[in-house]
């Protein structure tokens, strides 16, 4: 076990990084009281105890708008890039020579039928958890999921969990990359010694850990997760692990766990940042004064509202308004006078027609930030030719890509690198063939979101507008020559490719030229049986005629 002076160095460079993001964690706070209340009152910077107790944080939330347009995006993110109800990835070998190999082909989507097995089996939490992730990309920019292996006594796979960003305090290295991570969070007497082990915690912890009056009582831990300096690749040990793992109990001041990760276990993404700052920028930021707006606009509506349905009622003099009922059926005596004109009125409360119309141009303007205007546009013009639809998902491929595309890179890259090398150490993953072995096994990842379809849609469309031009060339001429500078053996191929086509479920290129071969041939024959009849016939007509009477 390291020694207490190590634990003292990783706790202070965490609260060093705590301190550095100051106003990033009060611009959090305003966003989560706001659009996100059950992630309010939980930045670690504001040297007080978080809230988990169910307690409503909903007194600066007056208009519901910025919340259901972050809940939309947070849905729009999940069916566009990790749709649960289709295979939104595949794994293809690096080698081109390989990815003609039919045995490598079908190993890779073996491999990848594995991973989303165990990417949303039940127990995994992969869908619910991935949910949050997006909120609080959407919310705050920054977001933070833990991959690591199901701990569980018989069953094996892999298990998922949204980290809280106010949580989370990370550094980048010299490339851009996040590989250092602070998880600072809170355990319970008793789940530090079921997680550790009494031996490991510090003896205060442990002692209230056997009292039923204290084990509630909370302690933190800091997590910290970065590139091992000592790092052996040749080691079987933690030495030969790449990346080294320490928890450390705050109270006592104490390393409780030593280990390590083979791969980053954290898959922290930002939905775009600004050059020279760490942590993410995010719709909810852009849309924070709309939103402020929107709120005060929502308090006068009320007012004025309210006004309007219970009016404040005007008299000329006090007498007229001493008895006077507001009851249904009720009689008021003196409420007009003897020609009949009414001596109580209302009082204006303003047009709220254009009020109204103000904040349904305010919310027009949050939806636009969270992308909801833009998800609609296949929905609500659902009426189009399968080139329109073409056209139309390539330009809102071309719209999404450079924000959503940075998910791949930073978040659904090493999510995945990170769940096969989680399998391989469980030894799920079946043999490769030995070609593969040859070539180490490298891979590469292809997206097939519905996103990453969008991006390579262009080569689609722009095929289907020159072939349905030359659709009419061909039409008018009644000469197909023009459709022979296509080469249909590699587009079909291709084009099954980027519609995530299975690669079982389309024959070989061998399989192909036999299949031509063979209708060739049948063509041939019929050709020949055609031309049989006529071929007699003629044949009897110039046969030379026999004399009549001869045998």
């Amino acid at each position: 076990m390291e020694s207490d002076q190590h634990a003292i160095s990783i706790i202070a460079e965490q609260e060093q990084l705590a301190n550095a993001r100051g106003n990033w964690e009060r611009t959090w706070e305003e966003i989560a009281h706001r659009i996100l209340p059950n992630y309010a009152t939980q930045f670690w910077n504001r040297n007080r105890t978080p809230q988990s107790d169910g307690t409503q944080r909903l007194h600066e939330m007056v208009d519901s708008t910025g919340a259901l347009a972050l809940d939309r995006f947070s849905a729009a993110m999940d069916s566009m890039l990790t749709p649960r109800n289709s295979v939104w990835h595949s794994l293809v070998p690096s080698d081109h020579v390989l990815k003609r190999h039919r045995e490598v082909r079908i190993w890779f989507e073996d491999l990848t039928r594995l991973l989303f097995a165990q990417r949303y089996a039940p127990t995994a939490n992969f869908s619910s958890q991935k949910h949050e992730d997006y909120l609080m990309l959407g919310a705050f920019g920054t977001s933070c999921l833990f991959i690591d292996a199901l701990q569980a006594r018989i069953e094996r796979g892999l298990r998922y969990r949204a980290i809280h960003i106010g949580q989370c305090f990370f550094t980048e290295n010299h490339q851009g990359l996040i590989d250092t991570n602070y998880r600072k969070f809170p355990l319970t007497a008793q789940q530090a010694v079921t997680q550790f082990g009494r031996e490991a915690v510090p003896d205060s912890i442990a002692k209230q850990a056997e009292n039923p009056k204290q084990w509630g009582n909370i302690h933190y831990f800091v997590h910290k997760v970065a590139p091992r300096q000592d790092y052996d690749p040749e080691r079987k040990d933690v030495q030969g692990m790449a990346f080294e793992s320490l928890y450390v109990s705050v109270t006592g001041k104490q390393v409780v766990r030593a280990g390590g990760y083979h791969t980053f276990p954290y898959a922290i993404s930002r939905y775009v940042t600004t050059p020279g700052e760490l942590y993410g920028r995010s719709p909810a930021m852009l849309a924070l004064p709309t939103i402020k707006s929107l709120n005060e606009m929502k308090k006068t509506m009320l007012k004025q509202g309210h006004r309007s349905v219970d009016p404040v009622l005007l008299a000329h003099d006090d007498a007229s308004a001493d008895n006077f009922s507001l009851r249904p059926g009720a009689l008021n005596a003196g409420g007009v006078n003897a020609d009949g004109k009414a001596l109580v009125h209302a009082l204006p409360v303003g047009n709220l027609a254009i009020g109204d119309k103000l904040m349904e141009g305010e919310r027009v303007t949050i939806n636009d930030f969270f992308l909801v205007s833009l998800f609609q546009i296949l929905v609500e013009t659902p009426q189009m030719t399968a080139t329109e639809v073409v056209e139309r998902a390539r330009e809102k491929g071309a719209l999404l890509a450079p924000t959503m595309g940075r998910q791949q890179s930073e978040s659904l890259g090493p999510m995945i690198d990170r769940e096969i090398d989680l399998l391989t150490q469980l030894q799920l993953i079946p043999p490769m063939p030995q070609i593969l072995v040859e070539a180490r096994g490298e891979y590469t990842i292809q997206y097939d979101s519905p996103l990453s379809r969008m991006a390579r849609a262009e080569e689609t469309a722009g095929l289907m507008r020159v072939v349905d031009y030359l659709k009419d060339v061909v039409s008018v001429t009644q000469n197909p020559e023009p459709l022979d500078h296509f080469d249909w053996d590699t587009i079909v191929p291709e084009m099954s490719d980027n519609q995530a086509v299975p690669m079982r479920w389309r024959k070989s290129l061998a399989d192909v030229q036999a299949l031509r071969a063979s209708r060739a041939k049948q063509a041939e024959q019929q050709q020949m049986l055609d031309a049989a009849p006529a071929g007699a016939a003629m044949m009897k007509t110039l046969m030379p005629k026999q004399p009549q009477g001869m045998a």
